[in-house]
């Protein structure tokens, strides 16, 4: 357990962490002002890989734009496109066949999955734990393999169509997937034996950097670090979108408001996410994954819409301003991520940098989502 200390006037020297260095996980620097191993202040530098999605947004016409949102994060990548396709939708009154909405949240699902394994794997990897990393990576193959067949892809996906899917699923798919999770259960066990219950993992994380609701709020916190600290949103559940309505599952919260319960949260999620993929497979309807009248150009009604979605990372915003031309008047991205970082200049304060480095892995940053 670790607790922040008060810092004397002693002298102090500034730590440069990044922004090449394999704990930001991506081109982030932490400029940290230190007092020995104590650090007396923190300051999270971004931009270093900015590419613009938003602003090439408003260029590109809709069909165009679709693939730019799997660049933002490669890790949980279905889950933007899902967010995107449902803000244009809503903007141009496209319907969705059933059957397309029933496969988007199975792939969505699964790939929220494949994230969580790899950041559950790197997360153990920084705290000195290598074996776990190849037992996630090897669940996650499954996943990728599944991806692959579907959507093409294995990372950077351009799955979802503007009322529908690029391609259905067939039985070898179905199949796929109904022995996955038998086996995902049986990993989570594994799991949570091999790490959740090592007591030099718990000691490294149990009261580490502890997070209040209120801090949460202030910085706009979602995904399992709000949820670590008893805040009980989900998008999924608070703002219902797609067919999300239909599935039975729950909403995991823990209270302890540390590193150990944010680490609980993801590892619940799998679980929950499971039973969605279950329970989609088995009231997979049939029938189209595109409506008969697709429209081949898009061009929404002026006006302003918004569309938030649940993805690994957190609640993902997309708002789109239209004046009614087939390319977006204003496309605003609502990053997760951005807000989860920012809680760490604030919160890092008083503790050590071993203890500032378990934190930050626990928020589950992705680089590239904030330099969008």
């Amino acid at each position: 357990m670790s607790t922040p200390i008060q810092l004397g006037p002693d002298e102090t020297f500034v730590l440069n962490v990044g922004p090449q260095h394999p704990a930001t996980h991506g081109v982030l620097r932490v400029k940290m002002k230190m007092d020995g191993e104590y650090i007396v202040d923190a300051e999270t530098v971004i931009g270093y890989i900015h590419r613009m999605h938003e602003k090439m947004g408003e260029v590109k016409t809709y069909p165009q734009f679709l693939m730019n949102l799997s660049r933002m994060d490669y890790l949980g990548a279905l889950g933007y496109s899902h967010g995107h396709v449902l803000c244009v939708e809503k903007a141009a009154g496209i319907e969705v066949p059933e059957r397309a909405e029933y496969l988007r949240a199975i792939m969505v699902e699964l790939n929220r999955i494949a994230s969580h394994l790899f950041w559950f794997g790197a997360f153990v990897m920084d705290l000195g734990g290598f074996s776990p990393l190849m037992y996630a990576l090897q669940d996650r193959e499954y996943i990728l393999d599944m991806l692959e067949s579907v959507t093409g892809s294995r990372l950077t996906y351009c799955y979802f169509r503007f009322g529908g899917l690029y391609n259905d699923v067939d039985d070898e798919f179905i199949d796929a997937a109904k022995r996955f999770i038998p086996r995902m259960r049986k990993s989570l066990k594994k799991y949570d034996t091999l790490v959740t219950g090592n007591i030099i993992f718990r000691k490294r994380l149990e009261g580490n950097i502890p997070l209040s609701k209120e801090t949460c709020r202030k910085y706009g916190a979602s995904s399992a670090v709000a949820r670590g600290s008893g805040i009980n949103f989900d998008v999924r559940k608070n703002e219902p979108y797609s067919v999300y309505p239909e599935f039975d599952f729950d909403i995991p919260v823990y209270h302890e408001c540390d590193s150990m319960a944010r680490y609980k949260v993801r590892m619940a999620e799998m679980e929950q996410s499971l039973r969605i993929i279950e329970q989609g497979l088995d009231k997979l309807p049939g029938g189209p994954i595109m409506p008969k009248k697709a429209p081949k150009i898009i061009k929404p009604p002026a006006g302003d819409y918004y569309q938030a979605v649940e993805t690994a990372r957190g609640s993902f915003g997309v708002r789109l301003v239209s004046d009614g031309t087939k390319v977006p008047y204003r496309l605003k991205l609502r990053s997760p991520t951005y807000s989860n970082m920012h809680l760490f200049d604030e919160s890092c304060r008083g503790y050590m940098i071993m203890d500032a480095l378990a934190f930050m892995g626990s928020l589950d940053l992705v680089i590239p989502e904030i330099d969008r």
